[in-house]
């Protein structure tokens, strides 16, 4: 499946699509919603949207800086059809490249239990212990980003 991936612009058409793709796959299922407060605070973040051969949103996730040299992966959601093909492999990847190139060393994130396998295998590293987060159970892990050349 040809999947193309594009920056997004905080408070745009496109940035509503993935609120709502982020509501339906993330929230919704925890019957949780998104406060204005909590999208106010993206607007400073870098949005990824994956978009398939037909221009449909098909997977988002964000980077917000935490220090200069750290990046924090979030709202990582793949549209369930096209969840095991790739989507979120290539999102993850584009992801790492779009830090290098921003001067960012590390990625941390908060995966929830049933995605760390995935990220294990994009060699990202469990540190410390199990901690719930928006009622569920995650895992804190990290990698550490090859150098430009």
């Amino acid at each position: 499946m040809a999947i193309s991936i594009h920056q997004i612009e905080f408070a745009t058409p496109e940035y509503d699509d993935a609120v709502r793709l982020r509501y339906d796959v993330l929230r919704r299922p925890l019957g949780l919603d998104f406060t204005p407060e909590q999208l106010a605070t993206e607007y400073a973040q870098i949005h990824l949207a994956a978009y398939n051969e037909a221009g449909r949103l098909v997977g988002y996730l964000n980077l917000t800086a935490v220090d200069e040299h750290t990046v924090q992966m979030r709202q990582v959601a793949v549209v369930p059809t096209h969840q095991g093909r790739g989507v979120g492999t290539e999102l993850v990847h584009h992801s790492e490249w779009v830090a290098q190139q921003a001067g960012f060393q590390r990625i941390i994130l908060h995966a929830r239990e049933p995605a760390v396998p995935f990220y294990e295998r994009l060699q990202y590293m469990i540190v410390g212990e199990p901690f719930e987060e928006v009622t569920i159970r995650h895992r804190h892990m990290e990698k550490t980003l090859a150098t430009p050349v």
